[in-house]
């Protein structure tokens, strides 16, 4: 069956807007653009605009959702070993070399000061899929205890990466990966510790 040649159309301009945006954030902030740099620098007219995005916000968070989306595909895939093995690694590795993959994209949105709503978002990705995780590995008995370092960890990895991408990925993949092992390790050796101390 033939795709719809409307369908093509429209990946197209969503996906030409959206790389219009990521071009223009590396020039200006965010809340200096306008739907009519945004068309301007994509060759297109402002009607074709408002067929797909009501606003600049909403072109954003298209894109931050996008990748959002192929982080989360990265982490099911790579979940049960996660668990197996009982460190970050397996699903932190292949989330870095979709990182370093479209690194325009994360370079962008990891040092930008108008994406803090992606940086909430990542919070509760990592909280999403790091409480199973954290139940499976430490048995928690008080569920704060999960909360705080989840939040902890969530926070930790941003800014790692962050610095990773200032940096323009100047450091080696495994010192990064190091790094945020030894952060997981850590801080949850430290808080559970503290935990069974507690119920003695």
């Amino acid at each position: 069956m033939l795709k719809n040649p409307e369908d093509r159309r429209a990946r197209r301009s969503r996906k030409l807007l959206k790389e219009s945006l990521l071009e223009l954030m590396k020039q200006k902030t965010f809340a200096d653009i306008s739907v009519r740099d945004v068309t301007d620098a994509a060759d297109m007219n402002r009607g074709t605009f408002y067929l797909h995005y009501s606003g600049t916000a909403e072109l954003l968070q298209s894109l931050e959702e996008d990748l959002l989306e192929e982080i989360q595909a990265l982490v099911d895939a790579h979940m049960q070993e996660t668990v197996a093995v009982g460190s970050v690694a397996p699903v932190f590795e292949p989330v870095l070399d979709f990182a370093v993959e479209h690194r325009e994209t994360c370079a962008v949105l990891f040092t930008s000061s108008e994406a803090s709503g992606f940086f909430q978002s990542i919070q509760r990705l990592v909280h999403e899929n790091g409480t199973p995780l954290v139940r499976a590995w430490f048995s928690p008995a008080d569920p704060r205890q999960t909360d705080y370092l989840l939040n902890f960890l969530a926070w930790g990895f941003i800014g790692l990466l962050a610095e990773w991408f200032e940096k323009d990925i100047a450091l080696p993949k495994a010192e990064l990966l190091a790094a945020a092992q030894r952060m997981a390790e850590g801080a949850s050796a430290a808080l559970f510790a503290q935990e069974g101390r507690g119920r003695k």
